[in-house]
């Protein structure tokens, strides 16, 4: 290769190179160019030095060659570049095609690719050690230019518009690494701490760690790594720091073009510029490894082919980097968008983000006031037992105070008997709460709803639950510590009023412990101890790590148990309440007064439940396991059975406790004439209930959903008999009040919004007299919905087959768009980063070629990631001024608070208001 300088200036030198054949003689002869340093950006500009070159490259013979058809043996074909070269950096300033007679003809997209390959190879070289001229920086030019015409695309290719939206935000996307933990001081203490043992070297199987990955990604790691490799000449299976500098610097470079031919190495494992089928299989696997998409990952051979006749429709057995990035830029926007002009947005965001108040006076009565409007029904409940509790204590203290015993014990007799009058007063109050069927028809057929938080029934007899924890330790302290201490120490002539009472003055302590009132009160300590102990969350979702022998004190059954030691508790409570000390007049003697009502009103709700659960059975007419530990269950309807979407019922199996009632939502539709439950496997009871009909399942027929299935309808298979008892009202019954709705469910919460999305594909479906028979059958409060936004997010793709059938059924149906249905998958990675880019590649081929998610496996497009919650409200606010919107949520209480606080934010900043009603399990 020869160099022949010409006339230039002193900022610029022109020089044509000529290539034959082959590249022996370049490799011998070398370029008059001063020797330059190339490890690095320059801290100051340099001057820039422009080459001209020629090129002779076996092209392959066809009619359509650049020089226009022109014949020869003898004649080389050439290719005219001129290199913008810089010290720090090498750009193609043109490429054109030198044909006969001088002319000069240019091809656009031979130059455009052979624009990029050179520069990426050019530039690359410059952060490299091994060329550090410009005279091995255009040899190796020369030797790519083989590649550039080897890997040339079909005429037919054409180049995708960057300037489209869907363009413009890929292009930001394909991060090979996470901002957050993939910063260089990062990366660089942890090669530290991993090179520790091996001289300082970092092994390939440690790069997934090094980079801040997760370990579902080490075989995508991997494969990056051996990329990197490959492209920067390094052999081995081991990096130094400064090598692991370039990789990093490499995948952290924000240009796309750049990421792009990275994730093309990644395929292109054989460097021939060409991808295969097997290659677009490979990565395919990886990605859907990461990504915990088994159901990808066993068919990625199918899925490589689908890729391959899109991209490949000449059957040449091949693409190339071109095709990859059309498929990119084309594939859709995963996020939540505002379909909104841009400024309404921006005006939103600065009233949802007011400039903070300065005076503290205001920002705490703003506080206050906001805090009194969302609560005011918990308030003034609050504040109404509060001060009936109060009232009790007082009054009895009052009492005691003008008694002869306070001149014997004191002020310690009055605080006993205010707190046992509290104490009476919570224990019948606390079955309240829990009395379901009650609390069922209030909701249903009074207005109380609108004053009385029913929704907070749970936590109100939680409250209680304190409440008496507060009485207990007043009445028993005082008495223990105090009351007996002093009556025994107390003389004749002080003691003498107490006889009436005590008797004869007690010589020891014993004798207040052995008497009935000491030996019942004792045993109720410890019996409401244990209860109160195993239901706390430590206890009742086994967040604690005990021994395996005390494993049996943990979880639902065990707090499902103790509890029933409240009957003890109940029964020794009456008795203690009979023989006082202080009181000997039967009508003074107030226990049984304040439990006679409660008592009564919840066994009567036990009994019912007994009595109805007995007298409707019910028989199993399906069933089906899951992917994800789910069994569903489809059960015929008892006669009478008039329930709403959103409700619940609890579930009884003999064959695995006769004594276990268990509460599920009703994953069915009151239109529906079975029932049907969703039973994720979280405890003892549900697994066991699973194993059992596990036993009765064979694996489905071609078609059908599961992972086994068995189909009770010819009355043959020997299922285990199911009792229920319900329904129940829960807090998405209430949907039916609001225009428009957001329901949330989280995982398997996803239950009670499924029947809600049945009931409304239901009143779409049905006539309007329908409609209103329905209403008379349960549903009084007619259909006010006109739309509904369904955002269902899972961890694991096997979790979409649950409800596979409702949610195709609601693509097909709603023609008028009032279901907007949003599924989200937490185990892929978000849009944008690498791991994710070809399962969305290929989300968008599937579902514009056969109508079909490839993560779901239904007509829903799933999203990757995480929703953001905040967008979520912001559409909805946006799209729905001035509405009331009810929000129900259903799932884990980790994202109760986001969605609560978002709520009560939007409604006090927007003309949208946000009834927050939620169910946690």
């Amino acid at each position: 290769m020869k160099m022949r300088r010409g006339n230039s200036s002193s900022d610029h030198e022109l020089g044509i190179l000529r290539g034959a054949n082959s590249d022996t003689n370049s490799d011998n002869e070398s370029i008059a160019s001063d020797r330059s340093s190339f490890s690095g950006p320059l801290g100051r500009p340099k001057r820039a030095s422009k080459k001209n070159a020629r090129f002779a490259a076996d092209l392959p013979k066809r009619s359509n060659s650049l020089s226009g058809g022109r014949g020869g043996d003898d004649d080389d074909e050439y290719v005219e570049i001129t290199l913008d070269i810089r010290d720090d950096s090498v750009a193609v300033h043109s490429v054109q095609q030198a044909a006969a007679g001088g002319a000069h003809l240019e091809d656009p997209e031979l130059a455009l690719l052979t624009k990029k390959t050179l520069e990426s190879n050019l530039n690359n070289s410059t952060s490299l050690s091994f060329f550090r001229s410009t005279s091995s920086r255009i040899k190796n030019a020369s030797r790519e230019l083989g590649r550039v015409f080897s890997r040339r695309p079909s005429p037919a290719i054409r180049r995708f518009d960057r300037t489209s939206s869907a363009a413009i935000h890929a292009l930001k996307g394909l991060k090979f690494i996470a901002t957050k933990t993939a910063a260089w001081p990062a990366v660089d203490q942890r090669f530290e701490k991993l090179s520790a043992d091996n001289n300082g070297l970092l092994l390939s199987s440690k790069f997934w760690e090094c980079l801040g990955m997760n370990k579902e990604s080490k075989d995508f790691a991997d494969q990056l790594f051996r990329a990197l490799a490959r492209r920067n000449n390094i052999a081995g299976n081991a990096i130094t720091k400064e090598q692991l500098r370039i990789f990093w610097e490499q995948i952290s470079d924000e240009s796309f073009d750049a990421k792009l031919q990275v994730f093309f190495d990644m395929v292109d494992k054989d460097e021939d510029g060409r991808v295969t089928e097997e290659e677009v299989a490979e990565i395919i696997s990886l990605s859907a490894s990461a990504n915990k998409l088994s159901t990808i990952q066993k068919q990625a051979k199918e899925y490589a082919a689908l890729i391959m006749e899109e991209l490949d429709p000449d059957n040449a057995g091949y693409i190339m980097i071109e095709n990859l990035e059309m498929l990119l830029l084309q594939a859709p926007n995963q996020s939540v968008r505002i379909g909104d002009s841009r400024i309404l947005s921006q005006m939103l965001s600065q009233k949802l983000k007011p400039a903070k108040e300065s005076n503290p006076l205001v920002r705490w009565s703003e506080k206050i006031k906001y805090f009194i409007v969302d609560n005011w029904q918990r308030l003034w409940i609050m504040m109404l037992w509060l001060g009936i509790c109060g009232g009790l204590f007082t009054y009895k203290f009052i009492q005691y105070k003008n008694k002869a015993a306070y001149d014997v014990m004191g002020y310690c007799v009055c605080v006993a008997k205010g707190g046992a009058e509290t104490l009476k007063f919570n224990m019948a109050l606390i079955l309240l709460p829990v009395c379901r069927n009650t609390i069922t028809w209030l909701r249903n057929k009074t207005k109380l709803g609108t004053v009385v938080p029913f929704d907070d029934n749970l936590n109100f007899h939680k409250v209680i639950a304190s409440g008496i924890v507060v009485g207990v330790l007043l009445h028993a302290v005082a008495h223990l510590t105090c009351d007996f201490p002093r009556l025994l120490a107390a003389d004749e002539e002080t003691y003498e009023p107490m006889i009436p009472y005590f008797g004869e003055q007690p010589e020891s302590y014993w004798w207040f412990v052995k008497g009935v009132e000491g030996w019942t009160g004792i045993i109720m300590v410890v019996l409401m101890a244990i209860a109160f102990t195993l239901a706390t969350p430590w206890f009742r979702r086994n967040k604690l790590n005990l021994p395996n022998f005390l494993k049996k004190l943990t979880g639902f059954n065990a707090f499902w148990y103790s509890h029933h030691l409240f009957i003890i508790v109940y029964a020794l409570l009456i008795v203690h309440g009979i023989k006082l000390y202080l009181t000997k007049i039967w009508y003074q003697k107030t226990t049984w007064m304040y439990l006679a009502v409660p008592i009564l009103l919840y066994a009567s709700e036990r009994l019912i439940r007994a009595l109805r659960s007995s007298i409707k059975p019910v028989k199993i007419l399906k069933v089906a396991v899951y992917p994800g530990n789910v069994l569903a269950l489809h059960m015929t309807k008892p006669q009478g059975f008039k329930y709403k979407s959103g409700q619940y019922m609890f579930v009884n199996c003999r064959a695995v406790s006769p004594f276990e009632w268990h509460p599920f939502s009703i994953t069915s539709a009151p239109g529906d004439d079975y029932l049907s439950v969703h039973i994720r496997t979280l405890g003892d009871w549900t697994r066991k209930l699973r194993t059992v009909f596990s036993e009765v399942c064979k694996p489905p027929t071609a078609g059908k959903s599961g992972l086994l299935r068995a189909d009770g309808g010819d009355g043959n298979l020997p299922f285990p008999k199911i009792l229920i008892d319900g329904p129940y009202g829960a807090p998405a019954q209430d949907y039916k009040k609001y225009d428009v709705v957001l329901l949330v469910g989280l995982g398997i919460g996803a239950t009670p919004m499924i029947s809600i999305l049945k009931d409304i594909i239901n009143n779409m479906k049905a006539p309007d007299s329908d409609i209103e028979n329905n209403n008379s059958n349960g549903n009084s409060n007619g259909f006010r919905t006109k739309k509904a936004y369904f955002y269902w997010v899972t961890r694991e793709q096997g979790s979409f087959e649950w409800f596979k059938g409702i949610m195709d059924e609601v693509s097909e149906m709603d023609e008028e768009g009032i279901i907007e249905l949003h599924n989200y998958c937490t185990s892929v990675y978000e849009e944008g980063d690498a791991r994710v880019a070809l399962i969305a590649m290929l989300q968008s081929l599937q579902h514009a070629k056969n109508g079909v998610d490839v993560v779901s496996g239904t007509r829903v497009k799933s999203h990757f990631a995480k929703p953001n919650w905040r967008q979520v409200y912001k559409k909805i606010a946006v799209q729905h001024p001035g509405k009331r919107i009810g929000v129900f949520y259903c799932g884990a209480p980790g994202l109760t608070k986001e969605l609560k606080n978002l709520a009560l934010d939007f409604s006090r900043k927007t003309t949208t208001k946000f009834d927050f009603h939620k169910e946690n399990f």
